[in-house]
């Protein structure tokens, strides 16, 4: 591993983790696009990669900061979380059955509907 990959990983690890932080992204918005450009990667390889660094408990203290302010209702986290390993599971093995090319297009074109949505519907 070069020093400049080492590099580009911790200013992909440090804009995901300031962003997730701050509003909530990370993985797929903000570390698959970097992996792709920065460092090269397929997006295959780059969802995996997302996924893998979101494995531990990264977001431990972020959500510990939300918590403390009030603002997690577990019981809702426990029941969207428990769905969202069973998805995830699903998904992966979906997207690893799709082309790279089309998988980058369902990538694009989803986060073109959000920002959209963000952008000109939103209150």
């Amino acid at each position: 591993m070069t020093t400049s990959t080492i590099l580009f990983l911790i200013i992909i690890g440090l804009c995901a983790g300031l962003l997730s932080g701050l509003i909530g992204i990370g993985g797929g918005i903000i570390m698959v696009p970097l992996f792709v450009f920065l460092l090269g990667m397929s997006q295959h390889n780059a969802q995996g990669m997302s996924l893998a660094v979101m494995l531990p408990p990264v977001t431990f203290l972020a959500v510990y900061n939300y918590h403390k302010a009030g603002e997690v209702d577990w019981k809702m986290a426990l029941i969207a979380s428990t769905v969202f390993i069973i998805g995830g599971f699903i998904g992966s093995k979906f997207a690893l059955k799709i082309d790279e090319v089309i998988l980058k297009k369902i990538f694009g074109v989803l986060m073109l509907v959000v920002a959209i949505k963000l952008l000109f519907f939103s209150k």
